[in-house]
């Protein structure tokens, strides 16, 4: 598997997502986002940070970096999409995931280790998961209150393209939505940060079934 971990100015989580892909065995590399070609890759991967500096709105300038043209290609032909905290906001804003992620329910940011549970098994991103499991996942943000209109909640809900849900909401999110995907199920954003709980260092691994879902989803694929 090969795997693109793009970098915007501002980014601050691609060196965690490409070790925690390393871990696994994967070749990844990050990639410019002025770069405009993901040709050779099988996933693409938008980590968490600050890109642009947040102006404007989290992912509202990234949205219009040279790379989001090759990421927007790479999903239309069915390569999987990974978007993490600031990257889950570029892929709202870049129309490739319903929604919007606002500013927490109380304002302010939060730094904290949540709980979750597996929306849906059956996915690219959590098939390595039990479906009655919940998970303990980092977060850190400052607007990941996920909001979309009640008919594309009721979409989401009735095509179980969310993902995963807060146990304990902690930022004010519609349904308790903490991850979603599209219709065709390879692209994905969460706002919790899987890639800092996969070494036992840390005291937390319950992201590691995330990356050997991805994997086992690549290798299904082939």
């Amino acid at each position: 598997m090969k795997a693109a971990v793009i970098s915007f100015p501002g980014s601050n989580c691609d060196f965690d997502m490409l070790y925690a892909l390393q871990d696994f065995g994967v070749d990844a590399q990050i990639i410019s986002a002025k770069a405009n070609d993901l040709t050779g890759f099988d996933a693409i991967f938008l980590p968490g940070g600050f890109s642009y500096g947040d102006y404007l709105r989290t992912g509202a300038i990234a949205r219009f970096s040279p790379i989001m043209s090759a990421v927007t290609q790479a999903a239309n032909d069915g390569k999987l999409i990974v978007g993490i905290c600031n990257g889950f906001q570029i892929l709202t804003e870049a129309g490739l995931l319903p929604g919007q992620l606002l500013v927490n329910a109380t304002p302010g940011f939060i730094c904290d280790e949540v709980p979750l549970s597996i929306a849906n098994s059956q996915t690219a991103f959590t098939n390595a998961y039990d479906p009655a499991e919940t998970i303990m996942i980092p977060i850190a943000h400052g607007e990941g209150n996920y909001y979309a209109d009640d008919a594309t909640l009721a979409k989401l809900e009735e095509n179980q393209q969310v993902v995963f849900r807060y146990v304990e909401n902690p930022n004010g999110s519609a349904n308790d939505i903490a991850g979603i995907m599209n219709e065709q199920g390879n692209v994905f954003g969460m706002m919790p940060h899987p890639e800092r709980a996969v070494d036992a260092v840390t005291g937390n691994i319950d992201g590691q079934n995330f990356f050997k879902s991805i994997l086992s989803g690549i290798l299904a694929r082939a």
